[in-house]
């Protein structure tokens, strides 16, 4: 059996047999919540007095993913974080990616800094739907020139990128296969969208694809954006990020009601500042757009029909955003924004 990290005895035992704490430091362990892929826990060391002060987040990608029906994928995934977060904290804006401290690719594990409380998760924050409209634009307009900011310059870098990064597999294996094929299985009507996106996805490589772009991956801390979960990182199809976040942004302007209008003001506020982040030259086009409309409600049907479903959409919430998006892939809108204006009205006249 190796090592399981959530054993608190057996991580610490760990951390002294490699020389990473010393024998005789107190460290606080505790398991955090919230992945499906990974065990994940906070190691926080004693005050400077004493030792390091350091505190990191621990990960070891799981063989066997945490969700109601089976999906497997290679835990040696965890070398692509890693390799992620070196390449991510030269290319997004300065502070906005978490420093890798080591990696351990026997026992499929990294070690990255904590970001420092008090911080806050996007997500949870979207959900309460509490935040003044000022703020809320203030994070919007960061995400999408965080985005915006990868994309250009791992573009400007694509000849040594595009060959670290030429590995697609896990982006198969995570993404591709849960979200676009297990769904075509599953939403009939939808397969011929579906086997048309999949291969167009394949074939517009153009630069570094986070592959996971959602609020639960972005920590805010005094009010700026930190990016986290790097493990889907490849070189292809830009549009699947943008596509992914706007399905999160979408999917919450469907459920948090109250806040509806503002979620999709956030959807034009995002897209302006990704644009306004990348040379339009290179990154953007008809075919572009087309491409991100395509992702975009692959990934909304997705999250109520793939095999990683949005917890928080109740059941009568993902049958209506199911028979919206079918509805909309069969004509699909001609521009970004109106496929978000479209998405929020008949939601609506469904509800």
């Amino acid at each position: 059996m190796g090592l399981d990290i959530e054993d608190s005895a057996a991580l610490r035992n760990y951390l002294i047999c490699t020389g990473r704490i010393g024998r005789e430091e107190s460290v606080v362990i505790r398991n955090l919540a919230g992945g499906v892929s990974n065990r994940t826990v906070l190691v926080e060391r004693p005050a400077p007095s004493k030792g390091s002060g350091e505190a990191w987040v621990l990960k070891q990608a799981l063989a066997k993913l945490r969700v109601s029906v089976d999906w497997f994928c290679d835990p040696a995934r965890i070398e692509r974080e890693a390799l992620g977060l070196r390449w991510l904290e030269k290319l997004a804006p300065p502070g906005t990616i978490t420093p890798l401290v080591f990696e351990d690719p026997t026992e499929h594990l990294l070690a990255m800094r904590a970001v420092p409380k008090p911080h806050d998760n996007l997500k949870d924050v979207l959900l309460a739907g509490q935040l003044n409209p000022d703020i809320l634009q203030q994070y919007i307009v960061q995400l999408g020139r965080l985005l915006g900011t990868i994309h250009q310059r791992a573009c400007e870098n694509r000849e040594e990128l595009s060959r670290v990064f030429a590995d697609r597999s896990y982006f198969e294996t995570l993404r591709i296969e849960p979200y676009y094929a297990y769904t075509a299985t599953q939403v009939p009507q939808s397969a011929e969208f579906y086997n048309r996106l999949i291969q167009q996805t394949r074939n517009r490589l153009f630069t570094l694809v986070h592959g996971d772009f959602s609020p639960k991956n972005i920590l805010v801390r005094n009010g700026k954006l930190v990016l986290l979960d790097h493990e889907v990182c490849h070189w292809g199809e830009p549009a699947f990020d943008l596509g992914f976040v706007l399905t999160h942004l979408l999917s919450k302007a469907h459920h948090v009601t109250s806040r509806q209008a503002d979620y999709l003001k956030a959807t034009q506020v995002l897209f302006q500042a990704y644009l306004d982040a990348i040379d339009r030259k290179t990154l953007w086009s008809a075919d572009a757009e087309k491409a991100a409309i395509g992702n975009t409600l692959g990934c909304l049907l997705a999250r109520v029909s793939g095999r990683s479903p949005l917890e928080y959409l109740d059941p009568n919430e993902r049958a209506r955003q199911r028979e919206t998006v079918i509805h909309m892939m069969v004509h699909p809108p001609g521009s970004l924004s109106e496929l978000c204006d479209s998405f929020v009205k008949q939601i609506n006249a469904a509800s």
